[in-house]
């Protein structure tokens, strides 16, 4: 069986040396039988390639014999795929790189990998909020220019934080396995939770509360949803708009959920407090209007999935859907 994996090399520890997937043999015995060929590829992506049509002519020829595809940012559609290729493994849980009807119609089957990451996206969440409240990553910063060295008194005051998070309320906008885990993360600080109804619902369901009351009430929002249609531009400057002025915003969803220009003008305008987000619409981002420098903002690169325990497991995900479809072929 042909393996081709497009961009995996973020699961390894060693993601940088050209030879992980060799360092990292164990982990891809997992994947790998005694007969099976594994082709690992690098830099597939457009900012390598110039141009979209270059990448998908290059992933067309990659996997053009492949059994089985994985990916995880790559995407595929009918500009790359073929028909003998059998199934395709996302490293993760998105799927809003795949086009469906695209692979419905070649008869491949698409399989994702689910709650792998639940625990450290729930840390790294948990991490970005304490970071943003408590001025940690602005005052480091500030320490290091000399700052403090400058100061008269022992301490510089403008840092403080403002928010206890025991005395505050924290939304959840998407209520999966992650969005629960914050929840739970989060009581256990003694923060009242709320979770948000879907935006537009005509009924709210027990235990939730409405979207727009969710915005208006809370001190954090965090974002925990997926990027589909329906939640494209979830957050913009309507809702915005609603936040307390004093509020933070969290996005460890994906970029597209939170209009980045939306969010830029209410933290220019100190419309709300500050943000901290681990997505961009455009990843890598070549330009990206929140790459500005604000104090009122923490950029993380989409490393919040990326615990070695989380990657092990999607490699443990994985290599159960290729026993299953060896198991399948010889059946």
């Amino acid at each position: 069986m042909k393996i081709v994996a497009l961009d995996i090399q973020t699961l390894f520890p060693e993601a940088e040396d050209d030879n992980c997937f060799e360092i990292n043999e164990q982990e891809l015995g997992r994947l790998c039988g005694a007969d099976d060929e594994l082709i690992c590829c690098r830099n597939m992506n457009v900012n390598h390639f110039g141009s979209m049509e270059r990448l998908n002519e290059a992933v067309a020829t990659a996997i053009a014999n492949a059994d089985v595809v994985i990916t995880n940012k790559v995407k595929l559609n009918k500009a790359n795929l073929n028909a003998g290729i059998k199934l395709i493994l996302v490293s993760g849980t998105g799927t809003n790189n795949i086009t469906f009807a695209d692979t419905d119609a070649l008869g491949i089957r698409v399989q994702n990998c689910v709650a792998y990451g639940v625990n450290s996206v729930v840390q790294h969440t948990l991490g970005l909020m304490l970071s943003l409240i408590n001025n940690i990553t602005v005052a480091d910063r500030h320490v290091r220019q000399g700052d403090w060295s400058r100061s008269e008194n022992f301490c510089i005051c403008r840092y403080f934080f403002p928010l206890e998070l025991k005395s505050s309320t924290i939304g959840i906008i998407g209520c999966g396995a992650i969005g629960r885990g914050v929840a739970e993360a989060a009581s256990a600080l003694g923060m009242k939770v709320l979770l948000a109804e879907r935006r537009g619902a005509q009924q709210i369901r027990d235990g939730r509360t409405a979207f727009e009351e969710v915005l208006a009430e809370s001190d954090v929002i965090s974002v925990h949803c997926p990027l589909t249609p329906q939640t494209a531009g979830l957050i913009s400057d309507r809702e915005l708009s609603l936040m307390k002025r004093n509020a933070y915003l969290i996005n460890v969803a994906r970029g597209g959920v939170v209009d980045e220009h939306a969010l830029y003008r209410a933290l220019t305008e100190k419309r709300i407090a500050g943000a901290a987000t681990d997505v961009l619409t455009e990843e890598p981002p070549r330009e990206n209007i929140l790459l500005s420098d604000l104090d009122n903002l923490i950029v993380t690169p989409h490393i919040a999935w990326g615990s070695r325990n989380a990657r092990m497991e999607i490699i443990r995900q994985m290599s159960v859907h290729i026993a299953e479809l060896k198991k399948a072929a010889t059946a």
